[in-house]
């Protein structure tokens, strides 16, 4: 999954970085509040962590500007503002979650499974389509008899598509799901990681549907 992280705070934001990075996640980090007003105008992603003190545009005004537009991403307020009012004004703007520094890093990957399983219409912890399930706290996928631990990126592809089961994703759209910005993307790492996965899992596990893309079949 591919989140952008909003945080103008340099020490905050590489502590971020690097925990979204670890548990799986690709992470593009701006800065300042004008620039995000930018990216979220045309890149893809899954969710925000977005602060409100940032300079050039208040995280209130980011956020009241993206639920104008029609923009349904999930966004996640991280913010020292801790009053009651800051944050009823938080979730009113139109914000998923609310949560106050200094916070616990596995509180905020905790919320963050959870705004994502929501988005994708489940709630259940576990992501399954009947064959495949998949724990998100510790990337192991079950199939059948077959248990294995995804490495982070077979993760992240095996999450993209059980989140939408029955629907094609085409190699664009899993790559802009399992990349960041500044990450190169060789021609052939999707590739490469449906081979990993189905090494792992079956060859039935994922399918592929020529010139379109790869699918998970939907619960039956």
């Amino acid at each position: 999954m591919r989140i952008l992280l909003v945080e103008d705070d340099s020490m905050i934001g590489e502590a971020v970085s690097v925990a979204l990075k670890d548990a799986a996640y690709a992470v593009d980090w701006v800065k300042d509040g004008a620039t995000a007003g930018n990216v979220l105008e045309s890149a893809g992603h899954q969710a925000v962590l977005l602060d409100l003190g940032l300079p050039k545009r208040d995280g209130l005004e980011v956020l009241r500007r993206l639920r104008q537009a029609g923009n349904t991403v999930p966004v996640i307020i991280i913010t020292a503002r801790d009053g009651v009012d800051d944050r009823i004004k938080g979730l009113d703007f139109g914000a998923d979650d609310y949560l106050v520094k200094p916070f616990d890093i596995n509180e905020l990957l905790a919320r963050l499974r959870a705004i994502i399983r929501r988005q994708g219409g489940q709630a259940a912890p576990l992501l399954t389509n009947g064959q495949i399930t998949l724990d998100p706290t510790t990337r192991q996928a079950c199939c059948g008899t077959v248990v294995e631990v995804l490495s982070a990126r077979e993760f992240a592809l095996l999450q993209a598509l059980l989140l939408k089961p029955g629907a094609i994703l085409a190699r664009a759209e899993l790559e802009e799901r399992i990349y960041g910005w500044n990450e190169e993307v060789e021609s052939n790492a999707v590739d490469f990681l449906i081979h990993g996965v189905r090494k792992k899992l079956g060859s039935n596990s994922i399918k592929n549907i020529r010139g379109a893309g790869w699918m998970v079949e939907k619960p039956r």
